[in-house]
């Protein structure tokens, strides 16, 4: 007997235990989706199947035709689920029942809290509605055998969800998964054809394979004489067996487009809208692609499942999302189906196609085009979009410069006119806006929405009615370093280089700062050597209204939320010192001027230094000391 021959009990994984308790909360009032889970999992077992036959035909063992079989046991009060796909190795049950191995769903699962827990969408988007079935069953038996493995390794999986399962070696004639669900007192609902069928037809109908169920009996009249035969029962297909995809939209109802996307996303809700296309010509293809309702909780992890399923003459190949979509685009979800691509296609065939190359760019276009749509007749509809895309999509002038002017119409921004931190402005709005004689579009970066908005530097452009940007998200940085302009207007960081304000600054205001440079030029001259290891340069302000001091930085200087966010990441940041400008107009400014005390005024510089490094939302070097010198300033 092989090491692997014997039964044996484990412990499930902490996250798994954690999930089973959410499943049996969570979805108890829409407990029918077990069976939904259970079919996905089935058609997926054979996908795998038929992928893994393109390179060895002889992984069939002779049975070719896919499908998948329900039948349940009345007096026994159990449901099966049975499939005829790739199976499962003792190693693969366990990986894939007793583990979760995605980083990303262990620690959003850490991160539910309260109402949280109760949440149906959530659960859903792990992937892994298998637990489900603990919801109607107090038991649940798993019988599968690998494709290619032989008959006598086979395994058994069993559990009653409570914290434990046993693993056993048994024969098993046939390859794929028998699921057994014994079925929980009060739960006989789920042991009737009809019940069982209306579900399938819900939920399952836009399956590709056939879904067979034991055909219902004819009723028997009393004179035939049954009593001694053994009826074998027939079996029936329940659903449409045909992919959703290739059939005319206009066949196709809203609630199945809706049921084929909870499907192929693993997800409990409706999706947000959906572009379902048909391409012939030079190339033939079937595109259904959809945007999700909310973002998916592993958006940003690098082992996230993939979006796009790939087939070939409905034939599945495989799960690729980076060689169909682009990354700014990795929250769609959906199918293509390729007539003109080889069944053997690989990864590696994928990199280097044109037919994949014509299809991803055509496939972007559809659902920019879809964006550009929802944007226009659905406000709402698309602000709910961007509150949980949008900086997803501000990755997209970095990695697709093709379409840069095209995505930025889709962005929207917070801004000094909104008044909130949502982001609703576009960008085609603003230029709407802007004040005649306006050739720049102004804004402002930070760590947060509350810092931009009461940045000092903001105060010149209140004062003469001039909209500025608030950008405060951690792509921000990033994007203004590639989206320079937009519609012929360049994009202007307000806290960087000299501010030129054009014809919105007048002869008086230019004659004030000379003479204000002039009257203060001993006093910038003392402040710079105070400040000497802080700052590269110190001098007077036509930006401040009420604020004393600002920071700002050279044009090509690292912003100071890029400076943040890679030290954070633990880069190296290259060497720069801020600019320190004053307002010759603030009363704390005037007292400088006649300050003789030497101590004092290196005090108050240095103060006047840190408070505007705090205004950036910056860190200062040494908080204790700018602490004593607030501290003994305040005692004087």
């Amino acid at each position: 007997m092989s090491v692997e021959a014997y039964k044996e009990t484990l412990e499930f994984q902490a996250e798994v235990k954690q999930l089973l308790k959410l499943m049996i909360h969570s979805l108890y009032s829409n407990k029918e989706i077990f069976l939904r889970e259970l079919v996905s999992n089935a058609s997926d077992a054979c996908d795998k199947l038929r992928f893994e036959a393109l390179g060895n035909d002889d992984i069939y063992g002779g049975d070719s035709e896919l499908k998948i079989h329900i039948e349940f046991d009345k007096e026994a009060k159990t449901l099966t689920i049975s499939d005829n796909g790739i199976g499962m190795s003792r190693e693969e049950i366990v990986d894939n029942i007793g583990t979760i191995a995605n980083s990303g769903t262990k620690k959003y699962l850490d991160s539910l809290t309260g109402d949280q827990m109760k949440d149906s969408h959530m659960i859903g988007q792990f992937g892994v509605g298998f637990y489900s079935t603990f919801i109607v069953a107090d038991k649940v038996t798993v019988k599968s055998r690998r494709a290619g493995q032989a008959a006598d390794q086979a395994v058994l999986w069993e559990s009653e969800g409570e914290g434990s399962y046993t693993l056993e070696t048994i024969e098993k004639d046939a390859r794929g998964t028998d699921i057994i669900l014994h079925i929980r007192e009060a739960e006989e609902e789920f042991l009737d054809s009809w019940r069982l069928k209306t579900i399938i037809h819900t939920y399952s109908d836009h399956i590709s394979l056939p879904i067979t169920m034991p055909k219902d009996p004819e009723p028997v009249s009393e004179d035939e004489e049954t009593k001694d035969e053994v009826v074998v029962p027939e079996n029936e297909v329940v659903n449409k067996a045909s992919a959703l995809w290739a059939r005319a939209k206009s066949e196709i109802k809203d609630e199945e487009y809706h049921e084929f996307y909870k499907h192929i996303a693993h997800d409990f809700e409706a999706p947000m809208t959906w572009s379902h296309n048909k391409v012939e010509g030079s190339q033939a293809y079937t595109s259904l692609l959809y945007i999700p309702a909310k973002a998916p909780f592993d958006m940003y992890e690098r082992d996230r499942k993939q979006g796009i399923k790939l087939y070939v003459k409905r034939v599945f190949i495989m799960d690729d999302t980076d060689h169909l979509m682009p990354q700014y685009l990795r929250f769609i979800r959906g199918v293509i189906d390729s007539d003109d691509l080889p069944l053997n296609v690989s990864r590696e065939i994928l990199q280097h196609n044109k037919v994949i190359d014509k299809i991803k760019s055509a496939s972007v276009k559809k659902v920019l085009g879809l964006l550009e749509k929802m944007a226009k007749n659905d406000a709402e509809q698309y602000a709910t979009f961007w509150k949980a895309f949008g900086n997803v999509m501000k990755e997209g002038p970095i990695e697709d410069f093709a379409n840069k002017e095209r995505i930025a119409k889709l962005f929207r921004f917070a801004t000094t006119e909104t008044g909130s931190a949502e982001q609703t402005v576009s960008l085609e709005e603003y230029i709407g806006r802007m004040k005649e004689g306006q050739e720049q579009i102004y804004y402002i970066t930070s760590d947060s929405h509350v810092s931009a908005k009461n940045s000092p530097h903001l105060e010149v452009f209140k004062g003469k009615g001039l909209e500025v940007l608030l950008l405060s998200d951690r792509i921000d940085e990033w994007l203004v370093q590639h989206l320079m302009d937009f519609e012929g207007k360049s994009l202007q960081n307000i806290a960087k280089g000299d501010l030129d304000l054009g014809s919105f600054e007048d002869e008086e205001e230019k004659k004030a700062q000379e003479k204000a440079e002039g009257d203060l030029k001993g006093i910038v001259e003392l402040m710079k050597e105070k400040l000497v290891d802080k700052t590269k340069e110190v001098r007077i302000t036509h930006r401040l209204t009420d604020s004393p001091s600002c920071l700002v930085l050279d044009s090509n200087d690292m912003g100071m939320q890029m400076q943040q966010i890679m030290r954070a990441a633990g880069q190296d940041v290259p060497p720069s010192q801020p600019i320190l400008e004053i307002n010759p107009e603030h009363k704390l400014i005037k007292q400088l001027k006649d300050m003789a005390d030497q101590e004092k005024f290196e005090n108050w510089s240095h103060i006047l230094f840190d408070q505007a490094m705090l205004a950036e939302g910056g860190q200062l070097e040494d908080p204790a000391a700018y602490v004593k010198r607030v501290n003994d300033m305040l005692n004087t």
